[in-house]
């Protein structure tokens, strides 16, 4: 294995963890509990600096996650207000 592969294998190990930690941090957005939720959101929807950072180490585009994730949201908030409609 040549050093210019072990870089890459550990830059891909290190894209890996982020992306789970992405995962992870969605996933507490959608379905955890709501301080999970609560927590998840300002991180996803809020904060710059971090949720920047962690982006660019699991190498995605972090305006793009936002948009998608925006996305999500906006139904979610749709559907919500659909259900108390008809309550």
């Amino acid at each position: 294995m040549t050093m210019l592969q072990s870089v890459e294998m550990e830059e891909t190990a290190v894209q890996k963890l982020w992306r789970a930690v992405i995962a992870t941090t969605v996933e507490e957005w959608v379905n955890g509990p709501l301080r999970q939720k609560r927590e998840a959101e300002q991180f996803l929807f809020c904060d710059n600096q971090d949720y920047r950072t962690v982006c660019y180490s699991a190498g995605i585009n972090p305006e793009n996650l936002r948009a998608r994730l925006e996305k999500i949201r906006s139904r979610q908030i749709a559907e919500a207000q659909t259900r108390a409609s008809r309550n």
